[in-house]
């Protein structure tokens, strides 16, 4: 289309500075074409490279205010969600300029327009953005065969409704492999329901079994019933089952 900048969607881990300029410059661009940054969450994966693009050639940064302070101070994300080799893969903190909120629409140039849509569940606050039939989803779908992270059970099934209600959108770029025609998408949020159905039925399940057991036991039998005990002393994957608990208490 003849555009002179460019808009990142997410930034992968930190020290994957070089593969985004490699890439750039293979499609005839350099790292001084980037106008923006969006990211769909704060999670480290997704704003490694954030800090460094925005420093080296004054970029904006895009997220949602419910994720803002876990980019703007990547140490009280690391108090709060301590995972593994955090700060290689976070990186440094980084500015929000902008929020975008879910119905936003976001006027970057003439006839280029970038809208926002809320999915949280998988963060507490994700976004997704969509241009042209395009849809950029994150983490929102839960995928089987992967570890299914989120912090909310309801919310994630809601913003799976959200997505396969966009009928306008043909193409779907998840954060975690390619991307998706919208038929073999619904496949996809087909697969997530079950997989959430699953986990909540076993939770109920061994929560009735042992009403007084703790998260790591319930997490255990839950790994148990489902055949996932590569899952058990995952710490994400104990946040989804903490969710799962409070949907039972409701």
């Amino acid at each position: 289309m003849g555009r002179k900048c460019c808009y990142l969607i997410d930034s992968g881990t930190y020290g994957s500075e070089e593969i985004i300029k490699d890439y750039l410059h293979s499609i005839g661009r350099s790292v001084s074409d980037i106008r923006a940054i969006f990211l769909t969450h704060a999670h480290p994966d997704h704003i490694g490279t954030a800090a460094y693009f925005q420093n080296k050639v004054k970029c904006r940064i895009y997220a949602s205010v419910g994720e803002r302070r876990w980019i703007e101070d990547v140490d009280l994300q690391f108090r709060e969600r301590p995972i593994p080799n955090f700060y290689q893969l976070a990186g440094k903190s980084s500015v929000v300029d902008c929020v975008a909120a879910d119905g936003d629409r976001i006027e970057l140039e003439e006839d280029f327009t970038v809208q926002v849509l809320g999915t949280p569940g998988h963060s507490a606050d994700e976004v997704i953005y969509i241009i042209d039939g395009y849809a950029f989803i994150g983490d929102s779908v839960p995928v089987t065969g992967d570890i299914p992270i989120y912090v909310n059970k309801d919310d994630t099934l809601d913003s799976l409704r959200r997505l396969e209600e966009l009928s306008a959108v043909h193409t779907f770029y998840p954060a975690w492999d390619k991307a998706y025609t919208r038929e073999e998408m619904q496949v996809k949020i087909s697969e997530a329901r079950n997989l959430i159905g699953m986990l909540q039925t076993a939770t109920a399940t061994v929560r009735k079994e042992i009403p007084g057991g703790n998260l790591e036991q319930i997490v255990q039998q839950v790994c148990e019933k489902v055949n996932m005990p590569q899952l058990m002393q995952n710490p994400l994957f104990k946040m989804t089952i903490k969710s799962h608990l409070e949907s039972c208490q409701e």
